[in-house]
Formats: C-alpha cells, structure tokens, sequence
C-alpha cells in the first residue's frame, strides 16, 4: 500500500468540515488505495467539539485512515502538508464591513500562509475555500514564498457545479450530461457563470447548451442571477452556509488535481492569474475553465469571449482587484 499522504483542514469543527471529512477518510477523493493522515485545525475554544469529531472518525472504522491529529497550533496542523484545505475564516456578522472582514481574514491567511512555508513540504496543494475565498488564497499565496503560487487555488467548484446542475434541471438530463460551463471570476455575486461554451449530452449527442436549453433570455438572465445568488438562497432558507454541496464541491476540485480532468472537459478553479491570455488583470485569484494533467493546472486558452462575457468578466476583475488592493494595505499595517 502506498505511503499515507498527510491532509490539514481547518475550521474542522465547522459545518462544512463535518460534511466533507468522511468522504476524505473513506478514499473519495484521493483514491481508495491512498491512506490518509487528517490533521484537523480549530481555534482553542472549538477543541471539545474537535475531540467529538475525531471519536466519530475513529468510531467510523476506516481502512484508510491511519491517524486522526486534532490541534489548535499552527506549527503542528501544517508540518509535512501534501494536502492543505483551508476552510477556517472569518465570517461576516451584522453590521460588519467589508473591509473589516477583509482586515480580519487577512490575518488568518497571512498566519497559516507563513505556517505553511515554514513547515508544509514545498510541493503541498493548498486550496482555500474560507470566504473572501480569492482573496484569501492571494494573501496565503503571498505569505509562502517558498511555495510555487501554481500550488494555490480557491474554491469555484461549488459555482460550477450549481450551474451544471440548473442547466441539467432545465434540460431534464442528469447533472454528469452537461460539460465545459465556467465560472469566471471572484467567487461572489460577481462571478459570471459562462455556458457559450457548455455542451449538453442529449439524446447520445453533444448539443451546444445555447440550441439544448432554447430559452436564450433565461440562459442570459435568470440562470445567471440563480447560480450568482444561489448561497444567499441557501442561507434564507436554511438560516446555515452551504454546507453538504459545499464538501462535495471540495471533494470534486481535490479529485480532479489529484487523478486529473478527462479528455476534452475543463472544470472551473480559482488559480493565480498571471500569464493569463484572457485580459484578466495580473496579481489576481480569478476563476477560470483549467484542464489538470499529472496534478498541475493550465488554463484553458483560444475559447471565443463575446462582449456580453468580456463586461461580466471584467465586472469581477474589477471587485477582485479593489479587494486585493484593500487586503495589501491592511497587510502592509
């Protein structure tokens, strides 16, 4: 059997936490053969509800499972990381600013970003999923110098798959018929779901999703605002995150860099964007269609944008960038 891989996740007393440590135990993402060492990281006073979660794990009895390490210091959750998901952050609460919360995280991110280049291995896969989940990943990424910045992503898997699925819905097919739709962009209510490029499997063949759907003003208008609001929606009625939809998006996006994305499909990941051939700004964590092969990504290029797609597209560039900007300065405080 091969040598366990050792895997963080923070905020590990937290909802989403609950919902996607099973499948990461049980060989959903890293492969049944793959055994697993969690290392599991809350802030002091969540550490009785740690210990619970660690006696469920243990009481789960799972082959791959080889060590459960439950810690509040940095300095233990991060040695060794092949694997580090970083749920943990800052929420906003009523009343809140924006750049309150961004001061806030900014800490948290720049904290375990430090931890990780002082004590993860230098090849560890870092996705950050705590919201502001792009600009986050940014200052983590800044923070590991040491740390290729391609080893960094943030989590739009959850966008995408909530676009698949309504497109799905609307088609009648299942959710695994509907390919190559994108989210571009910050993972807000900027984020701008693209299906000029999607296909819909229907019947035995691919239809463009435009000539699947036939319903062009609910694919530019309505379809765009469900999957951009979709969490708001999720936290009215359920007065909780996306928390079940929220792991199982983690266990596709840490599956595809693992085993990689099949032929001819990309998936959608936030990824650093320097070098881009898009016109999306340097310096950013945007959101982009990327293939995966042999654990790296590459983003996408040559995919026709039409002026409908450049101005959402830039729309998210431009509250990426204003985050960023807000985030450095409170970094350089």
């Amino acid at each position: 059997m091969a040598q366990p891989i050792r895997v963080l996740v923070t905020g590990a007393a937290g909802q989403i936490a609950y919902s996607l440590l099973f499948s990461i135990a049980k060989g959903d993402v890293f492969g049944k053969d793959q055994p697993i060492v969690l290392l599991l990281l809350d802030i002091s006073p969540m550490l009785p509800v740690l210990d619970g979660v660690v006696m469920e794990l243990q009481d789960c009895a799972l082959p791959l499972l080889k060590e459960v390490v439950s810690t509040d210091k940095e300095e233990v959750a991060f040695k060794d990381l092949d694997v580090a998901i970083l749920v943990g952050s800052m929420p906003r609460r009523d009343g809140m600013e924006r750049k309150d919360l961004l001061k806030a995280n900014v800490a948290i991110f720049k904290s375990q970003g430090g931890a990780l280049d002082k004590f993860a291995k230098k090849t560890v896969k870092v996705l950050v999923v705590g919201n502001p989940a792009n600009t986050n990943c940014l200052i983590a990424a800044k923070s590991a110098p040491s740390i290729p910045k391609e080893n960094f992503s943030c989590l739009t898997r959850l966008d995408h798959n909530r676009a698949c699925s309504q497109v799905a819905i609307r088609c009648s097919v299942p959710a695994t018929h509907v390919k190559n739709v994108i989210i571009w962009g910050n993972h807000s209510s900027t984020q701008y779901p693209d299906v000029h490029h999607c296909k819909v499997n229907m019947a035995g063949s691919d239809l463009p999703c435009f000539e699947a759907v036939k319903d062009d003003a609910w694919l530019k208008g309505d379809f765009i605002a469900t999957v951009q609001q979709r969490g708001a929606a999720v936290i009215k009625a359920r007065k909780l995150s996306s928390a079940m939809s929220a792991a199982k998006a983690i266990c596709d996006h840490l599956r595809d860099i693992w085993s990689g994305t099949p032929e001819g499909e990309f998936i959608s990941m936030g990824v650093y964007s320097t070098g881009n051939r898009y016109g999306v700004p340097e310096d950013l964590v945007y959101s982009f269609p990327v293939q995966i092969k042999d654990k790296s990504w590459k983003i996408v290029d040559g995919l026709d944008i039409n002026d409908f797609s450049k101005s959402r597209m830039d729309a998210s560039a431009a509250e990426l960038i204003e985050e960023r900007d807000m985030a450095l300065s409170t970094l350089a405080v």
